[in-house]
């Protein structure tokens, strides 16, 4: 299948013609873009520099900046987390530079904690003097009193019972200059199947979970006491929008995160490689009663339209129907990249090819495999006139470090904020970084630019790498050294492995379960000695790997029976062959 053709090129970015404008951009800005540090690890478009602005401050979601310049955060823990322990206090985090450095000397916890019940969230914004934030079901404000940057009071409780269960918990959500709250209730479900991401079942016709999921709804910022009911809903159909973001007019926007496992889950329709390709993130220009098109419709990057989903009728991509009636997105990204939060700002200080359009913060996924993982960025997409002005560029680069995959990423881009001295900045859901983003480049910049192609970094601040950096596979055991199960030959654990990190059979083990084994966010760690759904016998590991987890005990992730991939019987047995390997390895 050919790559998406206004995206990919030379660098797998621009066309000829923007890789030639991006050239002379980054040499305009090379006299004065020199940065003082490292820029945190990350690499950024040419004239920008970043300090770690704040570490370790637990699973930062998104971001809001007062006028004063206090930045305010809303973490998240609970099972997406694998409920570690978060640090000690509220789940509300404010961070001040108080001394002028680029970095926050002052932090202060506030709001509900782990002893409250609490287990964070993912919106959070400022309104007349309050901080505004998402706690499990609820959005609550709290009061901020003069001079101070965190509160003295209770939270009042602005809107109560959003829905928590499902696939997408979160609630991000935005305000206006009217007061008008917005908030996206993401789908409880991939695609409204009968049952939730396995294969070959049908959509429900009509899909029921749109009546409280899948979309936007609208509250008052400026009442207390509202409660959720489908009666708010704003828009439809979109089944994960995670960020907003408003422009110079007034036209608010968002984010769409693709449905997945379209091969996985319909092998008859699609081939093993569209899975990872299809479909395209979206960015959507937000309006009154509109429909998106999930669960019937997906947008395919590659017909730069909406198809028909193989749920409701589709025959992989053919047949348009009914999208033909549901609304497009102004722009689209590569699949499975995640786009968890968008800022559009106007900031003088930046270059004016960068005024107006949208950055948008790629999470990354784990629904590429066996294919490479993608996203863990920060893109910036043109916009004039609420429509993409231009292909999208990588603005800030190398937050994964040596690996792009879920368990083992170093950063994970998820919150974007400017500030009001022109600074822009980006929070990281594994170690709770903030980095301050600042231009240096001087006025001669006249285009966008790339960033450069990332050095690998650091898990956390306090890590060094060796001069030669860490292989992708660096956690990953040779098969050679890896134990043998009772009936199983070498032969087969080697096959395994191979199956297991998708260089075999189309094996889409590692997307979950993370490259070294060692679990992510969406599927559990294989090493540990900790199984689910049997005794660690290899009888039961293949009974598992056989009929899926539709129903996972810990994690987020539904596994498909045989991950969703083509396995022969040789297969499984190899497969389960190597999960009792790693298994059962005392050295790993």
């Amino acid at each position: 299948m050919t790559n998406y053709p206004a995206i990919l090129a030379a660098a797998g970015l621009l066309t000829a013609a923007g890789l030639a404008s991006a050239q002379a951009a980054s040499a305009q800005a090379a006299p004065d873009a020199a940065c003082p540090g490292d820029n945190g690890g990350i690499t950024l478009s040419p004239g920008f520099c970043a300090t770690v602005f704040a570490d370790n401050i637990g699973h930062a979601r998104h971001l809001a900046v007062a006028p004063n310049g206090v930045v305010y955060a809303n973490t998240w823990s609970g099972r997406y987390y694998h409920n570690d322990t978060p640090p000690d206090g509220g789940f509300l985090v404010a961070l001040k530079d108080t001394k002028g450095t680029g970095h926050a000397d002052l932090v202060e916890r506030f709001g509900d904690g782990v002893a409250q019940g609490a287990a964070g969230g993912t919106g959070i914004a400022l309104y007349k003097g309050a901080v505004y934030a998402e706690v499990n079901d609820r959005i609550v404000r709290y009061a901020l009193p003069a001079g101070a940057i965190v509160p003295n009071g209770p939270a009042e409780t602005v809107v109560s019972g959003l829905p928590l269960t499902g696939d997408h918990p979160m609630h991000p959500f935005t305000i206006d200059a009217k007061g008008n709250l917005f908030v996206d209730l993401g789908s409880a479900t991939n695609s409204c199947q009968a049952a939730n991401r396995m294969p070959i079942s049908p959509g429900y016709q009509p899909c029921t979970e749109l009546e409280t999921r899948g979309g936007t709804w609208r509250y008052d910022a400026n009442k207390t006491g509202q409660h959720f009911s489908p009666a708010e809903r704003f828009d439809t159909g979109l089944r994960n929008g995670e960020g907003f973001g408003f422009d110079a007019a007034g036209r608010m926007f968002a984010t769409q995160h693709g449905r997945d496992q379209l091969s996985q889950n319909w092998p008859k329709l699609y081939r093993p490689e569209q899975g990872p390709e299809l479909p395209a993130e979206e960015l959507v220009l937000l309006t009154r009663g509109a429909d998106y098109g999930w669960p019937e419709c997906y947008f395919d990057g590659f017909q730069k339209k909406l198809v028909l989903a193989p749920e409701y009728g589709g025959d992989g991509g053919k047949t348009v129907g009914v999208c033909a009636e549901k609304q497009a997105p102004v722009a689209f990204f590569p699949a499975h990249w995640a786009p968890n939060d968008l800022l559009i700002d106007n900031n003088a200080d930046f270059p004016a090819a960068y005024r107006g359009g949208a950055f948008i913060a790629f999470h990354g996924s784990w629904n590429r495999a066996p294919a490479p993982q993608g996203g863990y960025n920060v893109v910036f997409q043109p916009l004039a006139d609420g429509k993409a002005a231009g292909n999208f560029i990588v603005f800030a680069d190398g937050f994964a470090g040596a690996v792009k995959d879920p368990g083992r990423a170093a950063f994970r881009p998820t919150g974007l904020a400017a500030g009001p001295d022109g600074s822009l900045y980006i929070a990281d859901d594994v170690h709770g970084r903030i980095w301050r983003v600042t231009y240096h480049g001087g006025p001669g910049l006249s285009g966008i630019a790339p960033a450069p192609a990332p050095v690998l970094t650091a898990a956390s601040s306090g890590d060094v790498l060796p001069p030669e950096g860490i292989h992708p596979d660096a956690g990953r055991v040779e098969p050679a050294s890896l134990p043998v199960p009772p009936g199983a030959t070498k032969e087969q654990v080697a096959l395994g492995d191979r199956i297991f990190h998708g260089e075999a059979a189309n094996g889409t083990c590692s997307g979950c379960h993370g490259s070294d084994a060692r679990g992510s966010s969406v599927g559990p760690n294989l090493t540990a000695g900790t199984w689910m759904w049997g005794d660690g016998s290899l009888k039961a590991i293949t009974d598992t790997i056989i009929k899926g987890v539709p129903g996972p005990k810990a994690y987020t992730g539904v596994m498909p029976p045989l991950g969703g991939a083509d396995l022969s019987p040789s297969d499984v047995a190899a497969v389960a062959a190597y999960v009792w390997a790693v298994g059962h390895n005392d050295k790993h």
